[in-house]
């Protein structure tokens, strides 16, 4: 099979599984000879696009961020999915009452300046990030592509009775996706597929985490990083070594991709 475009999730996918989070050389070599060979990289992540700097000095120049609210290559939105400003402000104040963190994603990221130990954790178990982003007093007069809610599975319910219209969507053990209509990388690869005009068959994706299953499922070669999630391994079509014992390069080696 002639593979044309792969995408690779970032968190624990293209940065390594170890405690420094960062990206391996050999997955940087790999990401640049299959650009060198003409093969489409996207990277498809959670993180917001400010937080990408690092790999478009890598050349991608296609980026499916917010866990697929927002997509853009180069200059050009090829997706987005802003929310409606008015069920923001509903949901912030909900939270502030509750004592809940919550996250948003335009370009930039933010939070709401509710601060505890889990919430932390998750931040740096899904964004690598060892301290709190900024807060933003006017979000809810953004464009927001995504909004997280950072909660258990007991608080989750007074927001469901709360606010039955939205749906709650878990994908970290303390992270849950707050949707309008549906966000998922899926939907975003699909978005991109049809932008560049290449057959999901001819696709390849690289995950770690439960969020990543969607994704695995609908390319024509999923793979699985040794690192990650059960549940991801048992739909992917490979599962490779850690990316910290470059399981990017190992798996493109593999199936003859570089």
């Amino acid at each position: 099979m002639s593979y044309k475009i792969i995408f690779f999730d970032v968190d624990g996918t293209i940065t390594s599984d170890k405690e420094d989070g960062l990206i391996p050389s050999s997955t940087i070599n790999a990401i640049k000879t299959l650009i060198n060979k003409g093969i489409k990289v996207v990277a498809a992540t959670g993180r917001p696009l400010s937080m990408c700097k690092e790999l478009e000095e890598f050349g991608i120049e296609t980026f499916i961020t917010a866990n697929g609210g927002y997509v853009k290559h180069i200059q050009e939105i090829i997706h987005s999915v802003p929310m409606d400003k008015r069920i923001i402000q509903e949901v912030i104040e909900f939270a502030k009452q509750e004592n809940n963190g919550l996250s948003f994603y335009t370009e930039k990221f933010s939070m709401n300046g509710i601060t505890d130990k889990e919430i932390l954790t998750a931040l740096k178990e899904t964004l690598s990030l060892n301290e709190y982003p900024e807060t933003n007093d006017i979000i809810h007069m953004e464009d927001v592509f995504l909004l997280c809610l950072f909660a258990n599975d007991e608080t989750v319910e007074k927001y469901k009775l709360k606010f039955p219209h939205l749906t709650f969507k878990r994908w970290h053990p303390y992270v849950l996706n707050v949707l309008q209509e549906d966000v998922s990388k899926s939907l975003a690869i699909m978005k991109t597929l049809d932008f560049f005009g290449i057959d999901k068959s001819e696709a390849i994706a690289f995950g770690d985490g439960e969020n990543d299953i969607d994704m695995l499922e609908l390319v024509g070669l999923g793979v699985a990083m040794g690192n990650g999630n059960e549940n991801l391994k048992k739909v992917a079509d490979f599962v490779t070594k850690p990316s910290s014992e470059d399981g990017i390069d190992y798996a493109l080696r593999k199936y003859g991709i570089i």
